[in-house]
């Protein structure tokens, strides 16, 4: 099991910053739900920065060439958007610098990051964190490897579909125990595996409404 008590230990218990933050397992519905939130609660949206990054495909076809400088970029550019978004009363982020320790965590288990590369990221990391403070709320979305695999077929970005299976397990096994040891604010957790947020208004209600009771649980 991966341990990241020392790496939360390190986001210091303090007054919590107003927003919001949606986490998952790549392909897992963050974005989409996102949106909902900006759509139906007002929420400003600050995405993971995928779009314009020039590592994310290279990565995928190379992870041992390319795992330092992506994550060294998704680690600048969390930083940048959560400060940011502690600006704002009602941000929502799509993934954010608390969780991106998975991901390095995960490729140095590997092999795909050096020693020398995992501890000058650890080093960045931990410098920043020392600016930073816990969300709201937390909302992990949980799927099983299957359903992931599913979606991530379905939205066709070529550069995820050469990945092997394997990658998927390793990294939704390493969400699982980073969610099963994150402690640092209010937390919840929705498996989606039978949801469809985006296209059926029943399931858009009901996970809106554990949001929602959330947050005034928070509130009391």
């Amino acid at each position: 099991m991966m341990d990241f008590s020392n790496v939360l230990n390190k986001i210091k218990q303090r007054e919590l910053w107003n927003m919001i933050v949606v986490d998952g397992p790549v392909g897992v519905g963050k974005t989409v739900l996102m949106n909902i939130l900006q759509e139906k609660k007002g929420y400003i949206p600050f995405e993971e920065p995928v779009v314009h990054n020039p590592l994310l495909e290279k990565f995928y076809h190379d992870r041992k060439r390319y795992s330092f400088p992506l994550q060294v970029f998704f680690l600048n550019q969390r930083f940048k958007y959560i400060k940011e978004a502690a600006q704002i009363d009602n941000a929502v982020m799509d993934r954010s610098i608390y969780g991106d320790v998975i991901f390095a965590k995960l490729l140095h288990q590997n092999g795909e990051m050096s020693d020398e590369e995992y501890q000058l990221y650890v080093d960045l990391f931990d410098n920043m964190l020392e600016h930073v403070h816990p969300p709201r709320l937390m909302i992990y979305l949980e799927a099983s490897v299957d359903e992931v695999t599913r979606r991530i077929k379905k939205r066709g970005r070529d550069y995820e579909q050469i990945v092997e299976r394997a990658y998927w397990e390793r990294l939704n096994l390493a969400y699982r125990e980073y969610f099963a040891q994150y402690s640092i604010s209010p937390l919840i957790k929705i498996n989606v595996d039978q949801m469809d947020y985006e296209n059926n208004p029943e399931d858009q209600a009901t996970i809106l409404q554990q949001i929602d009771e959330a947050l005034l649980a928070k509130t009391r």
